[in-house]
């Protein structure tokens, strides 16, 4: 595909339909689906950053408010932010039964409409892959910004470092390989890190490390805001002792691989789903069920009628 020209013109043409908008996000392609992860997804947000009834919360790249949904009814205020005006739409639709939220559509790399230490928490979930370095880094920084200090962000970025990670990434690797390099790059494709850049990222961001993760696809960081009146050492242990509960777990992983099998053919789709038949082995299974069920319907014209 011929690249957009910006982020911005590349999600509204992603989300130009609010069915397309939730495929965009994360594969989902129902809003059963776009629950599922969003309460997998919450449960991780919420255990990272010890989510108060007083907090003010901020989520940079909300899309359909997946995340926002289930995060709102547990804070003061959360503000949903990205830069797509069709994906606010959408998560403005989901979220109009809540009276403790708002938007913010962003112009650029940058929080810039946003006030200085207006926020006592942030995240980001999923979004910092389908960006450049640099502007992973400016929007990093710019949270810093809109925190107050003492306060905590979370993110996670796809881990080049994992074996599972790399495979996903040689997946970019030959696909570009075999592209016309006259044109530039995707301007959203997906992007790697490694636990290395991550770290140094929130150094030198304004953060001091409290918790990082690299087990799984993912890289999962926890950050506090360096200049508050906090104990450091205390959230640091707070934020570890809750690590199994932030973490991809190796059912996560397992699954996803298993998905990887499948779109690069050394499994059939009807093995992967039998191996999604047993929900008692974790709340994964539900959610990889209906993500494959979706991912299947996308396929048929190779794998045959998805099943029902």
């Amino acid at each position: 595909m011929e690249s957009q020209k910006n982020y911005k013109s590349f999600w509204n043409d992603k989300a130009s339909t609010p069915a397309s908008a939730f495929v965009a996000v994360d594969g989902s392609t129902n809003e059963e689906t776009a629950r599922l992860t969003g309460t997998y997804s919450g449960h991780q947000v919420s255990a990272a950053l010890d989510l108060k009834a007083t907090d003010r919360v901020l989520e940079l790249g909300c899309g359909v408010g997946r995340i926002g949904r289930e995060i709102a009814p547990r804070v003061a205020h959360w503000e949903g932010t990205d830069i797509s005006s069709n994906m606010i739409e959408v998560a403005r639709e989901r979220l109009k039964d809540h009276t403790n939220v708002g938007f913010t559509e962003l112009n650029r790399s940058s929080l810039q409409p946003l006030a200085d230490a207006s926020f006592d928490k942030a995240y980001c979930v999923a979004v910092f892959i389908h960006m450049d370095k640099e502007d992973f880094f400016l929007y990093l920084e710019d949270m810093a910004r809109v925190l107050k200090p003492g306060g905590l962000v979370y993110f996670d970025t796809w881990n080049m470092a994992s074996p599972v990670g790399w495979r996903r990434y040689a997946l970019e690797i030959d696909q570009h390989r075999h592209a016309d390099h006259s044109k530039r790059k995707d301007v959203a494709r997906n992007q790697f890190s490694s636990p290395e850049e991550v770290r140094v990222f929130l150094d030198r961001a304004g953060f001091d490390l409290l918790l990082m993760q690299s087990d799984s696809p993912w890289v999962q960081a926890v950050g506090v805001r360096r200049g508050g009146d906090v104990d450091v050492a205390a959230l640091r242990a707070r934020t570890q002792s809750v690590a199994a509960r932030i973490a991809y777990s190796p059912l996560w992983t397992e699954m996803f691989d298993g998905l990887l099998d499948v779109a690069t053919g050394k499994v059939a789709p009807e093995v992967m789903w039998k191996v999604l038949a047993d929900d008692a082995r974790g709340e994964e299974i539900p959610m990889f069920r209906e993500w494959f069920r979706g991912m299947w319907k996308g396929n048929e014209a190779n794998w045959g009628p998805a099943p029902r």
